[in-house]
């Protein structure tokens, strides 16, 4: 052991050669945390087996020759369009009218009257 302190007297300092230890407790072992790490130059997906292929022989799913019935496509675009813009203006009026009923039932619960409002012609001045 060696003092250490100030030189003119004060509290003494004394140095020990102990190991300091960490106040931190030992994290629990996690063995069934597995974290997988991809190997460089392997790519994410193989091709299965030749032997083990879903489907033997894919010229079953093809199509003809046929050519594209562009009209026909055409119009199913056209009516996928129109649906979505009623949806869109639908959306919009649901909105409103949610909108108009939280209005007036905060002006019903404020304890108010006659909270519908009143329509009335602009006043014409001569």
């Amino acid at each position: 052991m060696k003092r250490l302190g100030p030189p003119g007297g004060g509290p003494d300092l004394i140095r020990t050669r102990q190991a300091v230890t960490s106040d931190r407790s030992v994290p629990p072992d996690d063995d069934g945390r597995v974290v997988p790490f991809r190997q460089r130059g392997v790519p994410r997906w193989r091709w299965p087996a030749s032997g083990n292929l879903p489907v033997r022989d894919l010229t079953k799913y093809e199509q003809g020759e046929i050519g594209d019935d562009y009209r026909h496509r055409m119009t199913m675009n056209i009516l996928g369009l129109l649906v979505t813009i009623v949806l869109v203006v639908a959306g919009i009026w649901l909105v409103d009218k949610i909108a108009e009923m939280r209005k007036n039932q905060d002006c019903y619960l404020s304890g108010r009257r006659n909270c519908t409002p009143i329509e009335a012609p602009p006043i014409q001045r001569e």
